[in-house]
């Protein structure tokens, strides 16, 4: 039990005097997390846009793999963006294998799925007759998406907002796609995964803390926004 409370102590202390390694690693997390999000977010919310406002051949099928593409187990994104990022693969003329870009763009396949199928759902639970409406009052098919894309905000929003907090705590693209290099690319789930096997208690518990107290405020954002929609 003492070990523990001189963990605790001692971790608050790392985040109370500003530990420049600690803050470093949060601001490399929530770098590559926000860039990765804010990426899915311009083209996950248009393209369920797209589909939730047309019917096409194919479209129960694509809604069931954007349905099993959130549950995708992120080594496999990781393994498969290693492979294409590596000097070997198609994409290793852009040098990003081991860089917090990499990182980003692993992370941004695990967050559009989520932005999609989401807005998709958000826009397909409106009432039928706005899109009636629009139409009767001849807006052109921009003004019909901004429309539509206003009323459902909330629950983009809050597609958003869960995307953020699936790519934040993932640990296995960070790592394979990282490196989880020091001063670099290391992020609070791979310096926690690090600092623990290393014994490096007080380090891993300050990171803990403070991703701890990220999904406290995602789920918060979250909670706010489905208490607005409703």
């Amino acid at each position: 039990m003492q070990f523990l409370i001189d963990s605790l102590a001692g971790a608050f202390a790392l985040i109370v005097e500003f530990d420049p390694e600690v803050y470093f690693i949060i601001w490399t997390s929530l770098k590559v997390s926000f860039e990765a999000v804010v990426l899915a977010t311009i083209m996950g919310v248009p393209l369920g846009l797209l589909i939730a406002m047309n019917d096409f051949a194919g479209k129960h099928t694509l809604q069931v793999v954007l349905n099993t593409l959130m549950a995708l187990p992120t080594v496999v994104v990781g393994l498969l963006f290693y492979a294409f990022l590596s000097r070997q693969g198609p994409l290793g003329e852009l040098d990003s294998l081991f860089t917090p870009t990499g990182m980003a763009l692993g992370l941004f396949v695990l967050a559009l799925p989520i932005v999609v199928n989401l807005t998709v759902s958000a826009i397909q639970s409106l009432d039928r007759r706005l899109f009636v409406t629009c139409k009767t009052l001849g807006a052109g098919p921009a003004q019909q998406a901004w429309m539509i894309v206003r009323e459902a905000r909330f629950a983009v929003m809050a597609a958003v907002v869960m995307a953020l907090g699936r790519v934040i705590s993932e640990v296995g693209i960070a790592m394979m796609l990282g490196g989880n290099i020091k001063g670099f690319t290391r992020t609070m789930t791979t310096a926690i995964a690090l600092e623990t096997s290393k014994g490096e208690f007080v380090l891993g518990v300050a990171l803990g803390v403070v991703l701890l107290c990220v999904a406290f405020g995602i789920n918060g954002a979250l909670y706010v926004l489905q208490r607005g929609r409703a």
